[in-house]
């Protein structure tokens, strides 16, 4: 069953293209890699996929909702982790918790069930009172993981999320990723580490706005011949 499904969106600046009639679909509860180049159309795809861009033409629903029409009803089904982690750094972890539960919609007494289980799972309970820019990265990007899905949406969209980070970090956060899915949640990353693509159940890789190649890891390396990712990468984007 398709969470997500995509026919021909486009996105025009002007003159120029972002993203050029892209077509798609994610299956609910697994992980969809969209991967790219810096400037192949990603981010843009994804804020039209969330509603924060209005499509030039084509179509895209997200849950069930139309992205153009319903942009609204998707951001209530969805959660959101930005490039920068999207957490304020002036208030404390418990402090950021509340603020974005309270943008989800929760109830008070929900927000305190959410706050105090983010909490023990991040094992932050010396820091919860501590200001979010004290925080050492890696910590600050599980927070804003476990914030963006503080309202257990169908969906968490994450771009570029491992950007910045170590290795070790990366992989850890992929443990996350991985927790996520097991429980039925979809995750949809933008990512322009090409090693990332293992770890998800189905890739598309963008190239100056184009969808180049899309279908599971293995799939796509048995289809262009190449012994890994970057390889599959480096033939797509020489053939431009």
């Amino acid at each position: 069953m398709s969470i997500v499904s995509v026919k021909n969106l486009t996105k025009k600046f002007g003159s120029f293209t972002a993203v050029d009639s892209i077509s798609f679909e994610v299956d609910k509860g697994k992980i969809f890699g969209f991967l790219g180049a810096n400037g192949a159309g990603k981010t843009t795809a994804m804020k039209m996929l969330i509603g924060l861009l209005a499509p030039t033409s084509g179509q895209a629903t997200v849950a069930g909702f139309d992205v153009a029409s319903e942009p609204e009803s998707i951001r209530k089904r969805i959660g959101y982790m930005s490039q920068k982690f999207s957490l304020y750094e002036d208030l404390t972890v418990r402090e950021n918790i509340r603020f974005y539960g309270g943008i989800y919609g929760l109830t008070d007494e929900e927000i305190d069930q959410a706050s105090d289980k983010i909490v023990e799972e991040l094992d932050l309970q010396e820091s919860r009172k501590t200001l979010v820019a004290s925080l050492p990265l890696g910590w600050k990007q599980k927070l804003a993981f476990s914030v963006a899905s503080v309202h257990n949406p169908d969906i968490i969209f994450l771009d570029e999320p491992t950007g910045g980070v170590d290795p070790v970090t990366r992989r850890r956060f992929w443990d996350r990723i991985y927790q996520s899915a097991d429980q039925g949640v979809t995750v949809f990353v933008t990512t322009h580490y090409m090693d990332e693509a293992e770890y998800c159940d189905r890739v598309s890789i963008m190239v100056e706005g184009r969808i180049e190649a899309l279908g599971s890891p293995n799939e796509l390396k048995t289809e262009y011949t190449a012994d890994t990712m970057d390889d599959l990468f480096v033939q797509l984007v020489r053939s431009q």
